[in-house]
């Protein structure tokens, strides 16, 4: 039985930064049946955005933004590199002019992922998408747990009457039973709503919500370790919505809000993670037009590689 090949990044010393492949930390570009233990991939799709648009770019300034990642992660001791075989597989090819078709096209192309044994690491796209990748994870997985980084509880029955769209898919993942409600947290949420009780759906369902003054002012590390204990064993998916962050540190998104959360913090809320059965997560609602600096899609890229270094199986050294 020939040993699976491991990819590495290209590294900076082969190839300048600014050179090489426009993929994920300059990561072999692979096809889905290329045998991966962990796939990044992107969904370029905009169509469910409220605000600002954008969010359709991200994949390829992400990736653009990976490039000074290095393999080893000096914090955590994580060597995933040396652990898994992960590449960069390209863009779900979405319908931009139909967001119901392209709800369906992205959950077949997350069927046909999962179904070869890869864990999804996403650069989204709006927040729409996390529906068909849970519809997706639930086929495989049954009910999985979630971490959720937002400013949004994202739980709005509908939107201008559509009942897809990036304020509604977990409401919609509840009605489906693709989540195990007793294994939720929501981390982050604030702003102004329309009813005072906005956040008591959540609740309500089970879930538990962590609001961002709740998070002023201190580490987040004991927080993570109730919530590992809440989350247990079992499937659990990561789903990060940039304008979880403050905008002072990620203004390039679409539905901004003030007196967010750290980069810190979310690197606390990733790395607390550690332990569980991470099944996927995803990095939504990066909108380069609005940060010219690119400094949004660098802290994405960069909390998308901290979810790599949390995965099953990742070694420390």
């Amino acid at each position: 039985m020939t040993e699976k090949q491991l990819f590495q990044p290209l590294s900076g010393n082969e190839m300048p930064r600014f050179g090489g492949p426009a993929t994920f930390m300059r990561l072999p570009a692979c096809d889905l049946d290329a045998g991966l233990d962990v796939a990044f991939i992107g969904v370029p799709f905009d169509i469910g955005t409220s605000n600002r648009p954008g969010a359709r770019l991200a994949p390829r300034q992400i990736r653009d933004e990976s490039r000074m990642l290095r393999p080893y992660n000096m914090a955590t001791r994580a060597a995933p590199f040396d652990s898994l075989r992960i590449a960069d597989v390209g863009d779900v090819a979405i319908n931009t002019f139909n967001l119901a078709k392209s709800i369906g096209i992205i959950e077949e192309h997350y069927d046909r992922l999962l179904g070869t044994g890869a864990i999804p690491l996403t650069m989204g796209g709006d927040h729409t998408i996390v529906l068909p990748i849970l519809r997706a994870l639930h086929r495989r997985h049954g009910p999985v747990g979630l971490v959720h980084v937002d400013a949004h509880a994202d739980v709005n029955d509908e939107m201008f009457g559509e009942r897809i769209a990036h304020g509604t898919p977990f409401r919609r993942a509840v009605e489906e039973g693709l989540l195990d409600c007793s294994r939720v947290v929501q981390i982050g949420l604030r702003g102004t709503g329309y009813a005072a009780d906005d956040f008591d759906w959540s609740r309500n369902q089970g879930f538990q919500v962590v609001q961002a003054e709740d998070c002023w002012h201190r580490s987040l590390a004991p927080l993570m370790q109730d919530v590992a204990r809440r989350l247990g064993p079992g499937p659990v998916y990561i789903s990060f919505d940039i304008d979880g962050l403050d905008p002072a540190y990620a203004p390039g998104t679409g539905t901004v809000e003030i007196g967010g959360l750290t980069v810190p913090q979310g690197l606390e809320i990733i790395r607390g993670c550690h332990g569980l059965e991470v099944v996927g997560g995803d990095l939504v609602e990066v909108s380069p037009p609005y940060d010219p600096t690119g400094n949004t899609a660098l802290l994405g890229a960069n909390l998308l590689y901290e979810m790599l270094c949390v995965l099953p199986g990742v070694q420390r050294r």
